[in-house]
């Protein structure tokens, strides 16, 4: 059975997905920016919501670049800890998605190393920051030898269905040790076409829809809400898993 992980940034996306019969969310922040980490505030939230879905936090300190500073990578680990130090549910796992590169764009060990030991039992994702390295069955390696449980990736490529050819390469390079988890313009029309193609185990997608805002303000010329924002909708995640189960 494939594994579906719904990347979500409201509260109400959580039970959502899980009602849907999603398997994880992960959670974060400022989506428009590529994500950057939740607020404690959220997750603590998410994880009173749930009762079996497992929950992924996104610990990225900033959007840009994955090359990060000594006190961002401290910032980064007291993250970790705040995360793991938050009630579960039991049998809800908690983990996080993490990625770190060297300026001359490698992984960047020293760093991961750091944050895995901050991980401890937590799983570890490494994210797309992946699809960035000239040579992704080498790094997929290093992600392996780390110790991290599952990498997210398109294969390189703009969408998971244009890197299907290396996402198959990577399924058969990771042989079990390592979970490659499809993600890039993952769809109902398009997943089952790329899990028989590639032999991912586990696929991953933002399922959100525009809704307009809840209200708006023209006392005066000063305004932050455009109209309307994205909330996680259950149409993107039915459609997937349908798709999967047929």
């Amino acid at each position: 059975m494939t594994n579906v992980e719904i990347c979500i940034d409201d509260v109400e996306g959580a039970p959502l997905a899980e009602a849907c019969g999603a398997d994880r969310v992960e959670v974060c922040a400022a989506l428009s920016e590529g994500g950057t980490t939740p607020s404690i505030g959220l997750v603590g939230q998410i994880l009173t919501a749930v009762r079996t879905l497992a929950v992924t936090v996104l610990i990225r300190p900033r959007a840009g670049d994955f090359v990060y500073s000594p006190p961002e990578l401290d910032v980064m680990c007291a993250d970790i800890a705040a995360v793991r130090a938050l009630p579960a549910p039991t049998g809800v796992q908690v983990g996080v998605s993490v990625g770190v590169l060297t300026p001359d764009g490698r992984i960047d060990t020293g760093a991961l190393d750091r944050l895995m030991t901050a991980c401890g039992t937590a799983p570890v994702t490494f994210h797309r920051a992946f699809d960035t390295l000239p040579d992704l069955p080498a790094a997929l390696e290093t992600l392996v030898d780390a110790g991290v449980r599952r990498v997210l990736t398109s294969g390189g490529a703009p969408t998971a269905v244009q890197g299907a050819g290396m996402l198959r390469r990577l399924v058969g390079t990771a042989a079990g040790r390592i979970t490659v988890m499809a993600g890039g313009s993952v769809r109902g029309q398009n997943v089952a076409d790329l899990v028989r193609i590639t032999g991912v185990p586990a696929v991953h997608l933002r399922a959100a829809e525009p809704v307009s805002s809840a209200g708006t303000s023209s006392a005066t010329a000063v305004s932050y809400d455009d109209g309307r924002r994205t909330v996680t909708s259950a149409g993107p995640i039915r459609a997937v898993i349908d798709a999967l189960a047929d």
